[in-house]
């Protein structure tokens, strides 16, 4: 957790240091049109993504599917929307890998798998707890009987 935390505290100073670098290196008015110009392609690509996200969810609804993949894969296109909205070129990079259509599928996968491994472990850590506490579930046998009299 403390390395999250520090890891988001020194992500705008790497990247306003990677401005200034940038900035040294091409001027500073090449590097505001760059961040502008990354502002705009990241609304345009939010926009085509998105929309072919949300006709692929809905294509999967009508075939009475779940479109789990489609609503993972939405919020990394709005993720990385809001990462190409920012001004930095790192905060770019991660947003153009959210928006690109093969590491977004790469992304979302992993994603599903570590949520369903989260999943696993809290539905076993709940199953443990409950047996500490004497809870045990009680055994049901289904079948048919008959009473004769």
């Amino acid at each position: 957790m403390r390395v999250v935390l520090f890891l988001f505290l020194l992500f705008p100073l790497i990247e306003l240091a990677l401005l200034i670098q940038v900035g040294s290196a091409i001027g500073v008015l090449p590097t505001l049109l760059l961040v502008i110009g990354t502002a705009i392609l990241g609304g345009i690509l939010l926009r085509i993504a998105g929309v072919a996200t949300a006709w692929r969810a809905r294509e999967k609804l009508a075939r009475g599917e779940l479109p789990e993949q489609e609503m993972l894969e939405g919020l990394l296109i709005a993720v990385g929307g809001g990462l190409l909205l920012l001004p930095g070129f790192i905060s770019d990079l991660l947003g153009v890998l959210c928006l690109m259509p093969f590491s977004r599928r790469l992304l979302a996968n992993k994603i599903r798998l570590r949520a369903a491994e989260q999943a696993m472990r809290q539905r076993a850590f709940a199953d443990d707890l409950a047996a500490r506490s004497g809870q045990t579930r009680p055994n049901v046998l289904e079948g048919e009987y008959k009473r004769h009299d």
